[in-house]
């Protein structure tokens, strides 16, 4: 019974990052071809650690989920902010991959880490392990606003 929700909500996450990955399709190889700042990753590495962190983001939203009997108003205000992040996530690789707007995704990715950090705090809250589940995620965001900030000033 209890892994229901956990199913659920990794299918959620998945389920989003899959939609952003279908609609960016097409303009992946823009990747390929952009000038990269050091340590920028071969693109082969990016759907493996992003699956990881779906899978990550989902389960510590089903821990956080799974306390709603004791802490109902706490677990409803920190799955909105999940699902504020989760859209705002779902948003990012549509403006850097199919409008090219470096600098406009770069500030977008800002706003998402502002995000992400208001997430974690509200899960650390309710649940310790659910909070640092979502650490993996912080520190790739963070990576990504280098590589982000450093295409668009290279390209």
């Amino acid at each position: 019974m209890k892994l229901k929700p956990y199913l659920i909500s990794v299918g959620i996450a998945l389920g989003v990052g899959g939609l952003a990955a279908f609609l960016t399709h097409g303009n992946i190889r823009l990747y390929a071809v952009l000038n990269k700042p050091p340590l920028a990753p071969p693109a082969f590495l990016f759907p493996i650690v992003w699956t990881i962190l779906y899978i990550l983001m989902g389960i510590g939203s089903a821990r956080i989920y799974l306390q709603k009997s004791s802490y109902s108003f706490e677990v409803m205000d920190a799955l909105l902010s999940y699902a504020l992040q989760l859209i705002l996530n779902f948003f990012w690789p549509i403006i850097f991959f199919n409008m090219y707007t470096f600098l406009f995704a770069f500030i977008w990715l800002v706003v998402l880490w502002c995000a992400i950090i208001k997430m974690i705090l509200k899960f650390s809250r309710l649940d310790t392990a659910a909070a640092y589940l979502q650490m993996p995620y912080l520190l790739w965001v963070t990576f990504a606003g280098y590589l982000n900030f450093m295409i668009y000033l290279l390209n």
